[in-house]
C-alpha cells in the first residue's frame, strides 16, 4: 500500500516536472512566437515618432543572419508611401500594393539565401499628401523576415537621406513630388552591405491610423528589362529661366540645335515602342555638378518630348531632376512614370558626358500573354494585340485607367471592359478579385461601394450599379463563388443606399455622379434614364446572386424590386413613343443600347432599333470625318461615339446578327487609333487623351468570345464553355483561351463553302456545350479530354 502511494506520488512529480520543463521551454521560445502572433501595427517603424515632413525620403538597412541550410526566406512588407528594397546590394521589389487605411495589406516576398550574413536596404519615401493610389498616411515602414515560422532578427538602422529638394512641384495633383536629388549630398551607395557611412540611427516603434493588417493575395508585381529605341540626339543649350521657375517649360524650351546659341550639354530621345509605366537606369560617366532630367510623354509635341500631362486638371512635371556626384554614377529615379517616349538632357561639359549603359525597368503586373488571336485580317490581328499590350501597359498592383495621368483604379475599368479583356488574355485574375474587394472596402457612409479608390476617392453612381453584374462575371470567369459569399453583405448595402434615392422616374441625381461616358447628354427628366437602367440590371444580377447563395427570401425580395423598377423604363419609352414606334433621336445613342440590352425593346421593334444605333455610330467621327471631336471632357454632343461605350454597343450589334458591321467598325475606328504609329489604344477618338486607356480594348474580347466562338461559363462547373460562333465575315481563324490553370484551350476553324470547320485542342479537360440551334455536327455538353472536330453551319453573320 505505502509502495502504490510512493509510485504516485512520484508519478505526479514526475508529471509535474514535465509540464515546468514544458513552460520553460515554452518561455525561451516565446520571443520567436510571440513575433509572428503580434499584430502588424505594433512592428512599425520610422526615424522619428513626430509628424514628417512631406517629400521626405528614408533609408533603412538591415542586417541579419540566415542559419538555417534551408534558404527560403518570407519577407512580409508595407509602407504608408512608395518604396524600394534591395538585398544584398541588388534590387529585389518595390510597393506598397495598395489599400485603403481601414483594410491594409503587406506585401509576402519569397527569397533564397544562403547561410551566412545578409543585407537589406529599402528607401521609403514619404509622400504625405492624397494620391490616386494611396491616402496620406503618417510615414511607417513594415518589415518582418521569417524562415518557415520562426522571425528572422534583424538590426535595423536608418537616416534621412540628404540630397532631395523637398516639394519643388508634385507632378501633378493626381500623384506626388518629382525627385529632385543632388546626389553629391547623399548617402552615396548606402544600400551596399559594405557601406560604412555615419550618422544612422534605430529607428522608432510608430503608432499609425490603420486597422489590421493582412496579406495581398497578388502575386508581385514585375519588373521587366525594356531595350530603348534611340531615335535622335544632338546638343543644346538652356534658354528659359531659373533652375525651378517652371521645370517642364525650362525642359521644353531648351535649344535642341544649338545654331545661334553655344552647346551647354547634350541630349538623346528614345522610343520605348509602346506607352508604359517605366524608369530610365541609366550609367553615365558625368563631370561633377553636371545636371541630368528625364521627361516622358506618351506622344511627341512638335517632334519631341512634353513634360505636359494632359487632362491633368493641374500643373503637371513628367520629369525627374538629378545633380551628378561627377564620375560613373548609375541614375535611378524612385518611382516609375508613365511614357513611350523618354528624353534626358544633360547640362555639362559636352565632350565630358559619357552614356555608358542605357536601360529601362517596366512596372507590370503580367509579362506572356497566354491568349491569342490570328485571323486572315491582319488589322484586326493588330488591333486584338494593341487591346493586350494597352491592358498591359495599365496592370500593375490594380488595373488602372491609364499609366501616366494618374495610375487610379475606377471600378469602371475594373467592372466591365478590363476584367472582360483580362479573362481573355490571363489566367491570373486576381487583379479584378481585388478590385471587386476594395470597392466595397471603400463604400460611402450609406452603402454605396466605391468608384475611385482606395486614394483619391470618389463614388458614381452608375459604377456601383455596374458592379453588381461584375461580380457575378468574375464568378463566371474563374469559377470562384467565395467572392460572392464575401461580398453579398456589401451588395446588399450598395442596393439599399440606390433604394434611398428612388423616386418616382427613377435614381435621383442625389445618388451620386452617373457618369455614362464621355460626351454624353442626359434626357431631361428628373432621373437620367441609362442610370435606371443600369441599376435595373444590378436588381436582375442580385436577384441570380441570391438564387447562387440559395437565399429564396432575398430573391423574392429583389425579385419584387426589380418588377417594380422596369415600370420606370418601360413608362419612360412610352412617353417618347408613337404610333409609328419610338421617337429614337430623343431616347438617343446611349439609352437606346442599354434599353435594347436590357430587354426592354420588343421583339418587333428591336430591327428599327439596331438599325438607330447602327445610323448614329456611322453618323460620328472617326466614320464621319466632319463630325464632332471629343476635344475634352467637356465637350458634350449628342453626336459622338467613344471606345468604352463600345463595350454595350457592339455585343448588342453582334448578338442581332451585325458582327460584319461590328468587324468594319474595328477596321475603321480602331484602325484610325493605331495611325501614325500608335501601338497603345487611345482614351476616345481624340488624340488630346491619353494614349494608352486599357477600357478602349473591347475589339480584343468581342474577337476572342464570339469570333474564336468559346464563352467560359465556369459558374456552371470548371472549364465549362459554351459555344456560340459569329464569325462575320471572315474565313480562317486560330487562337488561344486561357484556362484558371494557367494552361490554354487551342481553337482553329475555317470556312469552306456554306461549312466550317471548327476544332478544339485542349492542355487539361474541359467541357462545352453545343446549342442545337448552331447546326454543328455534335450537339449537347460534350467532355473534351485532348481534342474535338464539329462541322458547322455557316450562319452568314
Amino acid at each position: 500500500m505505502r509502495l502504490t502511494k510512493l509510485i504516485l506520488i512520484i508519478n505526479c512529480m514526475y508529471k509535474s516536472l514535465l509540464l515546468l520543463l514544458f513552460f520553460i521551454i515554452q518561455l525561451f521560445l516565446l520571443p520567436a512566437q510571440a513575433s509572428v502572433k503580434e499584430p502588424v501595427g505594433n512592428l512599425l517603424m520610422w526615424q522619428f515618432a513626430h509628424k514628417e515632413a512631406n517629400d521626405t525620403h528614408v533609408g533603412f538597412k538591415g542586417d541579419f543572419i540566415v542559419t538555417d541550410e534551408k534558404n527560403q526566406i518570407d519577407m512580409q512588407i508595407s509602407g504608408a508611401s512608395w518604396y524600394v528594397v534591395w538585398v544584398d546590394g541588388k534590387f529585389f521589389t518595390e510597393g506598397p500594393d495598395r489599400y485603403h487605411p481601414d483594410y491594409p495589406e503587406y506585401q509576402l516576398r519569397n527569397l533564397k539565401l544562403s547561410k551566412g550574413k545578409h543585407h537589406l536596404a529599402i528607401q521609403v519615401h514619404y509622400e504625405g499628401v492624397d494620391t490616386r493610389i494611396l491616402k496620406a498616411i503618417q510615414p511607417f515602414l513594415y518589415c518582418q523576415l521569417f524562415q518557415g515560422k520562426k522571425e528572422i532578427s534583424v538590426s535595423w538602422t536608418c537616416k534621412q537621406l540628404t540630397g532631395y529638394s523637398n516639394s519643388v512641384r508634385r507632378i501633378n495633383d493626381q500623384f506626388g513630388w518629382i525627385e529632385w536629388l543632388d546626389t553629391r549630398k547623399t548617402q552615396w551607395d548606402w544600400q551596399k552591405a559594405d557601406y560604412t557611412g555615419s550618422g544612422w540611427k534605430v529607428p522608432v516603434k510608430v503608432k499609425r491610423e490603420l486597422k489590421v493588417f493582412s496579406p495581398s493575395r497578388l502575386a508581385p508585381v514585375k519588373t521587366l528589362m525594356v531595350e530603348p529605341k534611340l531615335i535622335a540626339e544632338g546638343k543644346l543649350a538652356e534658354v528659359y529661366g531659373y533652375e525651378k521657375d517652371n521645370p517642364s517649360a525650362r525642359f521644353f524650351l531648351r535649344d535642341l540645335e544649338c545654331r545661334e546659341l553655344p552647346s551647354m550639354g547634350a541630349w538623346r530621345r528614345y522610343d520605348l515602342g509602346k506607352v508604359r509605366l517605366t524608369r530610365p537606369v541609366f550609367e553615365l560617366d558625368l563631370p561633377e555638378g553636371a545636371v541630368v532630367e528625364f521627361a516622358y510623354s506618351e506622344y511627341l509635341s512638335h517632334g519631341r518630348v512634353a513634360p505636359w500631362i494632359n487632362l491633368s486638371a493641374s500643373d503637371s512635371y513628367n520629369l525627374d531632376h538629378f545633380v551628378a556626384k561627377g564620375g560613373k554614377q548609375i541614375f535611378f529615379p524612385l518611382i516609375p512614370k508613365g511614357g513611350r517616349f523618354v528624353e534626358i538632357h544633360i547640362l555639362g561639359a559636352s565632350e565630358k558626358i559619357k552614356f555608358i549603359n542605357e536601360t529601362f525597368w517596366e512596372r507590370g503586373y503580367h509579362d506572356k500573354v497566354q491568349g491569342s488571336f490570328t485571323s486572315n485580317d491582319d488589322l484586326l490581328n493588330k488591333i486584338w494585340l494593341a487591346g493586350v499590350e494597352t491592358h498591359k501597359s495599365c496592370a500593375e498592383d490594380a488595373l488602372v485607367d491609364n499609366p501616366t495621368r494618374e495610375r487610379g483604379q475606377w471600378l469602371g475599368d475594373v467592372a466591365t471592359v478590363g476584367m472582360q479583356v483580362g479573362a481573355s488574355a490571363f489566367s491570373d485574375l486576381s487583379l479584378f478579385r481585388r478590385g471587386l474587394i476594395q470597392s466595397a472596402q471603400s463604400a460611402r457612409e450609406d452603402g454605396m461601394v466605391g468608384g475611385l479608390y482606395p486614394g483619391g476617392g470618389g463614388h458614381l453612381s452608375s459604377y456601383a450599379a455596374q458592379w453588381v453584374p461584375a461580380c457575378l462575371s468574375y464568378w463566371q470567369f474563374t469559377g470562384d463563388k467565395s467572392i460572392l459569399e464575401e461580398l453579398y453583405p456589401s451588395a446588399e448595402k450598395n442596393i439599399a443606399a440606390f433604394e434611398a434615392q428612388v423616386t418616382e422616374w427613377g435614381v435621383s441625381p442625389k445618388a451620386g455622379w452617373a457618369f455614362i461616358d464621355w460626351g454624353y447628354i442626359s434626357n431631361s427628366d428628373s432621373a437620367d434614364m441609362a442610370l435606371n437602367i443600369y441599376y435595373y440590371a444590378a436588381l436582375k444580377g442580385m436577384i441570380t446572386w441570391s438564387e447562387v447563395l440559395k437565399k429564396p427570401e432575398k430573391v423574392k425580395y429583389y425579385n419584387d424590386l426589380a418588377q417594380k423598377f422596369s415600370s420606370i423604363p418601360v413608362k419612360w419609352l412610352a412617353v417618347n413613343s408613337t404610333t409609328e414606334g419610338f421617337n429614337w433621336d430623343k431616347i438617343g445613342y446611349h439609352r437606346a443600347v442599354l434599353a435594347l440590352k436590357l430587354g426592354f425593346i420588343s421583339k418587333e421593334k428591336r430591327k428599327a432599333g439596331i438599325e438607330f444605333v447602327k445610323k448614329h455610330i456611322l453618323n460620328c467621327f472617326p466614320n464621319n470625318p466632319d463630325a464632332p471631336r471629343l476635344s475634352s471632357p467637356s465637350a458634350n454632343n449628342p453626336q459622338l461615339i467613344t471606345p468604352y461605350f463600345a463595350n454595350f454597343a457592339f455585343p448588342v450589334l453582334i448578338e442581332n446578327g451585325e458582327m460584319e458591321f461590328v468587324l468594319n467598325q474595328y477596321r475603321k475606328c480602331w484602325g484610325w487609333m493605331l495611325e501614325g504609329g500608335r501601338t497603345t489604344l487611345t482614351e476616345v477618338f481624340d488624340t488630346r487623351w491619353s494614349h494608352a486607356h486599357q477600357w478602349a480594348g473591347c475589339p480584343t474580347w468581342q474577337l476572342s468570345r464570339y469570333v474564336l466562338g468559346l464563352h467560359p461559363s465556369f459558374n456552371k462547373g470548371i472549364n465549362h464553355f459554351d459555344l456560340n460562333l459569329i464569325k462575320g465575315n471572315l474565313n480562317e481563324v486560330a487562337g488561344d483561351i486561357p484556362l484558371p490553370s494557367g494552361k490554354v484551350v487551342h481553337i482553329k476553324w475555317k470556312k469552306t463553302g456554306s461549312k466550317i470547320n471548327y476544332e478544339i485542342n485542349t492542355e487539361e479537360p474541359i467541357s462545352v456545350n453545343v446549342p442545337a440551334d448552331l447546326n454543328a455536327s455534335k450537339n449537347g455538353l460534350l467532355a473534351i479530354k485532348k481534342s474535338l472536330n464539329l462541322v458547322l453551319e455557316d450562319r452568314g453573320y
